[in-house]
């Protein structure tokens, strides 16, 4: 029998009701603030931070600015990114698929619409739409939006953060960076690379944290009564591992008990918390990942090997070492994050202030089992320059990252849970009257920017500069802080191929362009271990429809242009 769209979505689990604008919106007037007065916002992002790595969260490590805004706040436990740096990113400032922004891939440009590697003209950013409403904006960190980055060619700062709608900026324009002396390091539109080579000193998770809790207070001392809007997006704990040795110092020894334990301590934990149902077994260890007890055996390259035999501590205590200078990067963080929180609090601003902490995609397991690979661990090899110093750069592999995405399967790039599962702290005392409680409806970070737009009374722009531009796909979460179900039709995803549709309960998920697709019901089997595709296959067969509209719809194809044109 057919079923109706109707039926399909009561069949789906997905409410119907409510005013939807386009698949996803929620309808909202647009006119006046939550309450009253507008709030101050600051969102926060760390970079490749796995689901159980924050206390909060279930992980062991110290981060107690966090927990106190998740004590006093909500913490969500179905909230997703999109599974990559660049779509993250995307995504996030705009409300839009980041397919619909021009960044599906990273930063090359493959000539198709949703592989520009630039955000185009067709979007508005989070700085831009409430800059238009009345807020002063700010920007500390990762821009990661351009392929252009030459600060000697001002033709190349069209898409820099002071161009797409932020009053001030501190950071880098490209990725991944040396935490000692990153390149594009950038203040407004000037390169100031050379003031970070030449201070002994200088961390740039530091330096991030501090030009935020700057900004606020300058802010907060010359406007006190207009709203700001600050963007902080960390690199840590991304890759290379860089981290002080008084933060690493806290948890040298502590990882000795490897990542097997860790996993299972952490999923206790996360169970005790109400995070994950404890019906939904942890998953086994990722293929990628090698037993702790095995690592003395782990195969790898020769080049490797020849360097690991020279260090004179065995691979478990090289690893175990890893882990703590990971854990040292997200604790900085966090001091950090306490300071911001601070400049807020000594204005007398923090009541009535959004603060929203998540992570642009889960743990990542690159570079080889020791995190070795490509041109990470060279000056290890060549030099023995411990993990976590100055002139190092590594990663941690897939088997810290593994325990990272605690309870899931997978990693960073993939849709699997483990690449698209985050945290999500909202903290606003005067917007939220529930303390310390979980949220468990179903969110996205498209949802970030009709959910500010909302507690801001602000209005989302029909044209910008002359463009026209695409309305907002994600839908508020404002009515989650109340406890209330949000009404959505369905949340997709793809990034190089790996792809996957949430409807209600019912998540269609594929690992690459190549492979078949496998169905969950994530209300019984979150971790996704039971794929009932053979089983459910009316019900596939609809879902990858809907996937297939979304995806002609937003850009999407083809996926891999790259090879595509080969």
């Amino acid at each position: 029998m057919k079923m109706n769209r109707r039926d399909f979505l009561r069949v789906a689990g997905v409410a119907t009701a409510g005013g939807l604008l386009g698949p996803n919106n929620r309808a909202f007037a647009g006119k006046k603030s939550l309450t009253g007065a507008r709030p101050n916002i600051i969102l926060i992002l760390a970079d490749d931070m796995g689901y159980s790595d924050i206390a909060s969260y279930g992980g062991e490590i110290q981060t107690p600015n966090l927990d106190r805004l998740a004590k006093n706040g909500l913490r969500f436990t179905q909230f997703y990114n999109g599974a990559r740096c660049c779509p993250t990113r995307a995504a996030l400032l705009t409300g839009l698929y980041a397919h619909q922004t021009g960044m599906g891939d990273m930063e090359p440009d493959w000539h198709f619409p949703g592989y520009r590697g630039n955000i185009n003209k067709q979007c508005v950013t989070l700085g831009q739409a409430l800059k238009a409403n009345g807020y002063s904006t700010y920007m500390s960190g990762k821009w990661h939006l351009t392929n252009k980055w030459d600060h000697g060619k001002p033709e190349h700062k069209f898409n820099w953060p002071r161009q797409r709608g932020f009053d001030r900026y501190y950071g880098i324009i490209r990725g991944a960076a040396d935490y000692y002396a990153p390149k594009t390091l950038t203040r407004d539109n000037k390169n100031i690379e050379q003031e970070a080579r030449d201070d002994p000193d200088y961390y740039l998770t530091d330096a991030i944290s501090d030009s935020a809790a700057e900004f606020i207070a300058e802010h907060c001392k010359t406007r006190p009564a207009a709203p700001f809007f600050s963007y902080v997006a960390y690199t840590a704990p991304h890759w290379p591992l860089h981290a002080r040795k008084r933060d690493v110092d806290k948890y040298e020894g502590k990882y000795m008990k490897g990542w097997d334990v860790l996993r299972k301590e952490r999923h206790e934990r996360m169970i005790r918390m109400g995070i994950v149902d404890a019906k939904w077994p942890l998953s086994e260890r990722n293929a990628s990942a090698v037993p702790w007890e095995g690592v003395d055996k782990a195969k790898v390259p020769e080049r490797i090997q020849k360097a690991l035999d020279k260090d004179t501590r065995g691979p478990k205590e090289i690893m175990a070492h890893k882990m703590a200078v990971y854990a040292a990067m997200i604790d900085s963080m966090d001091q950090g994050i306490g300071r911001i929180v601070s400049a807020v609090a000594k204005a007398g601003q923090l009541d009535n202030t959004l603060i929203v902490f998540l992570s642009d995609n889960g743990a990542c397991a690159e570079y080889g089992v020791f995190g070795f690979g490509w041109i990470l661990g060279n000056q290890y090899m060549k030099n023995g320059i411990p993990c976590g110093a100055r002139g190092s750069y590594t990663a941690y592999g897939p088997c810290w990252a593994n325990a990272g995405n605690t309870p899931f399967r997978y990693f960073k790039h993939f849709v699997h849970e483990g690449g698209i599962a985050t945290p999500l702290i909202v903290h606003w005392p005067a917007g939220i009257k529930a303390k310390g409680q979980l949220r468990h409806q179903v969110g996205h970070v498209i949802d970030i920017m009709p959910t500010f737009m909302e507690v801001a009374g602000a209005e989302y722009p029909k044209e910008y500069n002359g463009c026209r531009i695409k309305p907002m796909e994600g839908t508020s979460l404002v009515p989650a802080f109340d406890n209330k179900p949000i009404d959505r039709e369905y949340i997709c995803w793809e990034h190089h191929g790996n792809r996957a549709i949430r409807i209600g309960k019912w998540k269609l998920v594929a690992r690459g362009e190549r492979n078949p697709w496998e169905l969950y019901d994530m209300e019984k089997d979150s971790t996704e271990l039971n794929n009932l595709i053979e089983k459910k296959k009316d019900l596939a067969a609809r879902m990858e429809k809907t996937w297939h509209r979304w995806a002609k719809r937003c850009d999407v194809l083809p996926m891999n242009p790259n090879r595509k044109k080969k």
